[in-house]
């Protein structure tokens, strides 16, 4: 997210607590954690201080992940401002769909998929097609689009993953110089024992 638009979200939550019928009220209990947790979740460079408004988010769970993201945005609503205007209510909805589920760690499990290699075995691949909640989340106007971005590392036959866009390059090249040594001792095999490849 461009810093005026991080700006725009803090300003906004300022606006919100000092607004002229609550100017001698100072928000607690939900009210703030819901304020809190608006801001923290719009970054993924979250300090200490976040730590309170995230629990209290993430203990919201529900058995079936339509009424957890029901009751995370209802949560969020209680923030005044959450309400003040299209933006901010677009913003609310994309955190309670994306936020928790869109980082790498949950990306390479909720994404996995299993398939049959022969003798028993099957292959686990991730899918590298990310879910509209996360692109209307990571890319929301009101985000740090910067900090929660993540990439595809790879391709899903040869054992591609999510990780966060910083550390992409890096890995990116870990995974060419695999695949290129998996594909030179394969080579190597073929050339050794050329039966080898035809199987049983």
């Amino acid at each position: 997210m461009k810093p005026i638009a991080l700006m725009t979200v803090m300003a906004a939550l300022g606006a919100a607590a000092a607004a002229p019928s609550q100017a001698e009220e100072v928000f607690t209990g939900d009210t703030r954690l819901a304020c809190e947790a608006v801001l923290c979740l719009a970054t993924g460079q979250r300090p200490n201080e976040c730590r309170p408004s995230l629990q209290r988010y993430f203990s919201i769970k529900f058995r079936k992940p339509g009424d957890t993201i029901r009751g995370r945005v209802n949560f969020l609503k209680l923030c005044p401002m959450a309400s003040q205007s299209p933006q901010m209510a677009s913003l609310v909805s994309a955190m309670g769909a994306g936020a928790g589920s869109c980082d790498p760690a949950s990306l390479n499990i909720a994404l996995q998929s299993y398939q049959w290699a022969g003798e028993g075995t099957a292959q686990t691949h991730i899918s590298n097609a990310l879910p509209a909640v996360c692109k209307m989340y990571i890319h929301h106007a009101y985000t740090d689009q910067a900090s929660l971005a993540v990439r595809y590392v790879g391709t899903p036959e040869r054992g591609g993953y999510w990780i966060e866009a910083a550390k992409y390059d890096a890995a990116q090249a870990v995974w060419i110089a695999t695949v290129a040594a998996e594909d030179a001792a394969t080579k190597a095999q073929a050339a050794a024992d050329p039966s080898a490849l035809l199987g049983p």
